[in-house]
C-alpha cells in the first residue's frame, strides 16, 4: 500500500507543507485568525452528492415558457414555484429554506462551475474538493492546503493546549477530502459523536527499523491522537444542548448538523465541519408521472430545507448564529433538456447557497439563459468559478488575504460578497453587474463576430465556451481601461454550433449565448 493511501484510511493530520511562494513567516498575522482559539468562527460544508439539478430547485421564472419546451415533462408548474424575487423561485417543497430567505439569512449564487466541466461523478467531485484546474490532478484539498500553510508542525504535538481539538470534522464513515493535507486529512471522521468508540492501543510496540515498521509508528501514533480527539468530542457533546425542536428525526441530514450544533455548543473549538446527503443522480423518476411536485429530488430538496432551516433556528436559540456560516455545493448541475425517463442527465454549472446570519441575503448573478432549441447535450453555461467562492469565504469569513487566496486557489480568482455583516474581516464593493455590457454580432454568425464591452478599469478576461463547459480559448485577458472597447475574432476554425461568451471582472461576470451557422 501507498503511504498516502495508507494515511487516508486514517483521520488524522497530515505532515508539514509549504505553498510554493509563500513562505510561513511571510505571513500577515490577521492570516492567523482562522486558527486562533480566540476567533470562534466556524465553516459548515454540505456536500450533496450525485449532480443537483438547479434549475429543478432555483427556478428562472422569466426563461419558463423556454424551459416548457426543454423539460415539459418534469417542469414544477408555474404556480407552484415559491417566489423569492420576481425572476426566481424555489420548488414547492422549500418552504422552510425560503424562511431562511426571507428572514435574510440565505444568499443564492446562481451558474456556479469551472471551465472545461468534467461530467464524472468521481473526477468532477475531486476537482470540487480539492479546488484543481479541471486538467490537473491535485492530492490536497482546498481548505488542507490552508491548514498545510498555517499548521506546519502537525501531527507532531497534536492536540495540545493551543489546539485541544481537530481542525475539521466530519460526519460520516471517512475524511472529506476537502481536508487533506500533504500527508493525510487533517479532519477526524465522526459517525457517533456521542459514542465515538476508542480505538485499541498497540503495546509493546517497539517497531522495526523499516518501511513497515515507519507505518506501524504512524497508524500508532494515528490511533493514540484520534482516541485523544474523542475524549474532548465526548466532552462536547455531553456539554452542548439543542434547543431547536424543528429536526426531524427520520432525516439523516438533520440528524448531523444536529450534532454539529450540539457539539459547537458544548465548546469544541472545530473550524470546519462537514457533512453530505446523498442521492442527487437523478436519472431516471426524478419527478413523479402525473405529480412533477413530488418524486426522488422533491423529497431530497426538502429534506435539505428542512435541516437547513432546523440547524439555523437551533443556532440562533443557542446564540451561535453570528459564529457560524454553511455553504452547500455539488460536484455538477444537470442538463438543460430532460430526459425521457422523468429525469435529467449529467451537466455542468449549478447554484450554490450560503447560509446564516452573517451572510450576504439575496440572490448574486443573473438567471441562465434558456434556449427553446437547447441540444440534449447542453448544461447551464458557468458564471461565476466555484474557486471564488472558496476564496471569498477565506477572505469574508477567516480574514485571508486575496494573494493568499489565489496562490491556494487560482490566480484569476474573482472576488465575490458572500458575507455583509457581523464585521466581515474585508469590505469590497458589491458586485454591480450592471456596470457590465457586452454586446456580440452578428448573433447568428457565420465567419467573424464582433464583440463588444463596456467595463470600469480593471483585469477583464473573455473566454469563449462550449454549450458542455469547455473553455475553448480565451480571447482576452488583461487590463483595460474604463469605456468601451471592441474586439473581433475570427470564428472560421470552429464547427457550426451554439456557444457562450464569458466575461470577467472585479465588479461581476456576464455571459452571452451566440449561435454559429455554417
Amino acid at each position: 500500500m501507498k503511504r498516502r493511501a495508507f494515511i487516508k484510511k486514517s483521520s488524522v493530520i497530515g505532515i508539514p507543507f509549504m505553498l510554493d511562494g509563500v513562505k510561513v513567516s511571510a505571513l500577515d498575522n490577521l492570516m492567523f485568525n482562522f486558527l486562533n482559539m480566540n476567533d470562534d468562527r466556524v465553516l459548515v460544508l454540505i456536500q450533496m452528492d450525485g449532480g443537483n439539478d438547479g434549475l429543478n430547485m432555483v427556478i428562472p421564472k422569466d426563461q419558463y415558457s423556454n424551459l416548457m419546451e426543454v423539460r415539459g415533462n418534469i417542469l414544477i408548474p408555474e404556480s407552484r414555484i415559491l417566489d423569492i424575487t420576481d425572476t426566481v423561485g424555489f420548488h414547492p417543497k422549500m418552504e422552510d429554506l425560503k424562511n431562511v430567505y426571507d428572514d435574510n439569512k440565505l444568499s443564492v449564487i446562481q451558474n456556479v462551475g469551472y471551465p472545461n466541466q468534467n461530467r464524472s461523478h468521481f473526477r468532477s467531485t475531486d476537482i470540487w474538493t480539492t479546488g484543481s484546474p479541471a486538467n490537473e490532478v491535485w492530492d490536497t484539498g482546498w481548505l488542507g492546503r490552508y491548514f498545510d500553510l498555517l499548521a506546519p508542525s502537525f501531527p507532531t504535538g497534536f492536540p495540545n493546549n493551543d489546539f485541544p481539538d481537530p481542525l475539521a470534522v466530519t460526519f460520516g464513515n471517512s475524511s472529506s477530502e476537502t481536508c487533506e493535507g500533504a500527508g493525510g486529512s487533517f479532519s477526524l471522521a465522526v459517525v457517533n459523536a456521542e459514542d465515538p468508540s476508542p480505538l485499541t492501543t498497540p503495546i509493546n510496540a517497539t517497531s522495526p527499523d523499516t518501511c513497515f515498521g515507519n507505518k506501524m509508528d504512524y497508524l500508532v501514533n494515528a490511533i493514540v491522537q484520534t482516541n485523544a480527539y474523542n475524549v474532548g468530542l465526548q466532552n462536547a457533546y455531553a456539554n452542548g444542548s439543542n434547543l431547536s425542536g424543528k429536526y426531524e428525526e427520520s432525516s439523516t441530514l438533520a440528524q448531523k448538523l444536529k450534532g454539529v450544533a450540539r457539539l459547537i455548543s458544548g465548546g469544541l473549538r472545530t473550524k470546519v465541519y462537514v457533512v453530505n446527503i446523498g442521492g442527487f443522480d437523478t436519472h431516471n423518476f426524478q419527478v413523479l408521472e402525473g405529480d412533477k411536485t413530488s418524486g426522488v429530488h422533491a423529497a431530497l430538496l426538502e429534506e435539505l430545507s428542512s435541516a437547513i432551516c432546523a440547524f439555523q433556528d437551533d443556532l440562533q436559540l443557542l446564540g451561535l448564529d453570528e459564529r457560524v456560516v454553511g455553504m452547500t455545493y455539488s460536484e455538477f448541475g444537470r442538463r438543460i433538456r430532460s430526459n425521457f425517463g422523468l429525469g435529467t442527465d449529467h451537466g455542468t454549472a449549478g447554484p450554490m447557497m450560503l447560509f446564516g446570519s452573517c451572510v450576504n441575503a439575496g440572490v448574486i448573478g443573473d438567471n441562465p439563459v434558456i434556449s427553446p432549441n437547447a441540444s440534449a447535450g447542453e448544461g447551464v453555461a458557468m458564471q461565476f468559478d466555484f474557486r471564488s467562492i472558496y476564496g471569498s469565504v477565506l477572505m469574508d469569513w477567516f480574514g485571508v488575504e486575496e494573494n493568499i487566496v489565489k496562490n491556494l486557489l487560482y490566480e484569476d480568482f474573482q472576488y465575490i460578497p458572500v458575507i455583509n455583516s457581523c464585521n466581515s474581516v474585508y469590505t469590497h464593493d458589491f458586485l454591480d453587474a450592471s456596470l457590465i455590457e457586452i454586446q456580440v454580432f452578428p448573433n447568428p454568425f457565420n465567419d467573424s463576430i464582433t464583440i463588444q464591452f463596456s467595463v470600469p478599469s480593471g483585469f477583464i478576461k473573455i473566454s469563449l465556451f462550449d454549450v458542455i463547459g469547455n473553455e475553448l480559448k480565451v480571447i482576452s485577458s488583461g487590463h483595460f481601461a474604463s469605456g468601451t472597447h471592441t474586439i473581433q475574432m475570427n470564428g472560421n476554425q470552429i464547427p457550426a454550433g451554439t456557444y457562450f461568451y464569458r466575461i470577467q471582472t472585479a465588479h461581476g461576470s456576464k455571459v452571452s449565448r451566440v449561435v454559429k451557422v455554417r
